[in-house]
């Protein structure tokens, strides 16, 4: 599955990514990272459809509200979403003590990574294991000397893309140049 937006109207939709070498974690990222890494356990590995994995999806999609009433996916459903890939995709999973609380689907390029989709047990919210899945990956961009971590899209009136405004400094793609938004510029 590929996204591409072409909404000839509308701008609200804008490519975010993190120069790598440029980022600096703020206060609250910092502990977050320090908390996560005494409690989390991460593996790299190939994608792998599960059904473990599919009971974590749908347990994440009700339990952060985001179902909207659909049914819940199943395994061919979750593989065709989640497990197939056209690129060099792979999974970083996350456990807690042993037990399966999160999983990251993530592409690599020639000088990128591009967190594709993350998924976790909302019973662990209390570690934001969304913001240490995005810390874990900048570190991934380091380790691999990738400069670009992208975000996907930026929408600033959809709670659900807006968090990506907290990474800074950030690049967001602007008519067609890519813009620096800093602490300075964050809010404008």
């Amino acid at each position: 599955m590929l996204y591409r937006t072409a909404c000839p109207s509308c701008v609200a939709c804008e490519p975010i990514r993190i120069s790598v070498a440029d980022f600096s974690p703020g206060r609250t990222q910092r502990r977050i990272k320090r908390r996560g890494d005494q409690r989390i356990e991460t593996e790299l590995g190939p994608l792998e459809p599960s059904l473990e994995k599919v009971a974590l999806y749908n347990k994440h999609k009700r339990g952060r509200a985001l179902s909207s009433g659909e049914r819940p996916i199943d395994y061919d459903g979750y593989t065709a979403f989640l497990g197939e890939s056209c690129c060099d995709s792979f999974e970083i999973r996350y456990f807690v003590d042993g037990t399966l609380m999160g999983v990251a689907v993530v592409d690599r390029a020639e000088e990128s990574l591009s967190a594709v989709y993350f998924y976790f047990d909302p019973d662990h919210e209390a570690l934001s294991p969304g913001v240490f899945s995005v810390l874990e990956q900048i570190e991934l961009c380091r380790r691999w000397g990738l400069p670009h971590l992208y975000l996907g899209l930026y929408i600033a009136d959809c709670s659900s893309m807006a968090y990506k405004r907290g990474y800074l400094p950030h690049e967001r793609l602007l008519d067609g140049q890519w813009v620096t938004v800093d602490r300075t510029t964050v809010d404008r």
